[in-house]
């Protein structure tokens, strides 16, 4: 099944020196440019990067994160992370092999970063940390039961704090009426007090959106953050039609729709694209036609 769900992140004209990054901290990892800026119809604010790198994919075990190669306009944040979750059974059920992996992940991510919940046990893992990397991306190492049901590598995770605290159900319940193959999974509710991140009561939601795994974090606790245009969802899409339908039922924001990109009522940002993107940019004066568009219409390219 192709990945039709890609997360991508904003970064601040570092997008090759962070994707070598992730490549060299995760195993069965690369990265590679797979779209460069046109060297000449680039607006004024853009003339400066003409011929760089615009996109740069990272490929972590055969999932997805596409780099955003841009300016300081926006930064990740913990609103959205990464939750990687690792079986012992990956390493022949050797639990002091997986322990070790998560151990070293850890140390390369931290470095010249910011931890947000300590390496070590708690109730719902028996080892699990939370890290913010030194640009600024979230990271959940986990490990799990072996015995348990099968889990995604790499899994979204959507922290709802700030304006839209207590209203993870109701994201989720919009965003898997939307595309197929959607629906809610296993829902926790657990308490973290005592643990290194606050007191209080966590609901932990996993859901599918086209038959990938993403999950919602719901809490108590009071967050100062929400989230940002630096860490958005891509949605392939199937055909303008598609394309139409998502953009009506999603963009709640329009000063903020620009070159496919939209902002939803509960403040995710989401690139609305055709799946022949890559095609379609081949096309004379590509760039210059997406530019000029908010929503992105096939036949305008």
């Amino acid at each position: 099944m192709s990945q039709r769900i890609i997360p991508n992140i904003w970064c601040n004209r570092n997008a090759e020196d962070v994707g070598s990054f992730y490549a060299s901290v995760f195993e069965n990892a690369s990265s590679r440019v797979t779209a460069r800026y046109p060297t000449e119809g680039l607006p004024d604010f853009q003339q400066s990067f003409a011929g760089e790198a615009v996109v740069v994919d990272v490929d972590i075990d055969g999932y997805r994160i596409s780099l955003i190669n841009a300016g300081n306009e926006f930064h990740p944040n913990p609103a959205i992370s990464f939750l990687v979750t690792v079986d012992p059974l990956r390493f022949g059920g050797d639990e002091h092999a997986a322990r070790g992996w998560i151990n070293r992940a850890w140390t390369l991510l931290g470095e010249e970063g910011l931890v947000l919940m300590d390496i070590g046990e708690y109730s719902f893992s028996g080892l699990y940390g939370w890290v913010e990397d030194k640009y600024g991306v979230s990271w959940q190492l986990k490990l799990v039961d072996p015995a348990a049901d099968p889990v995604p590598p790499i899994t979204p995770t959507l922290l709802f704090g700030g304006a839209v605290q207590g209203k993870g159900d109701e994201a989720i319940e919009l965003y898997t009426s939307l595309l197929p193959d959607s629906g809610v999974g296993r829902v926790v509710q657990y308490s973290v007090q005592g643990e290194a991140d606050a007191q209080g009561s966590i609901r932990f939601v996993e859901f599918r959106l086209a038959g990938q795994g993403l999950a919602a974090i719901d809490s108590d606790v009071d967050r100062d953050f929400s989230f940002t245009p630096g860490l958005s969802l891509q949605v392939d899409c199937d055909g303008q039609d598609e394309i139409d339908r998502l953009w009506d039922a999603l963009s709640a924001v329009p000063s903020a729709e620009q070159c496919g990109w939209l902002i939803d009522r509960f403040g995710v940002s989401w690139q609305i694209v055709p799946a022949n993107m890559a095609e379609l940019m081949q096309r004379p004066h590509a760039y210059e036609h997406m530019m000029r568009m908010k929503k992105l219409v096939i036949a305008d390219f």
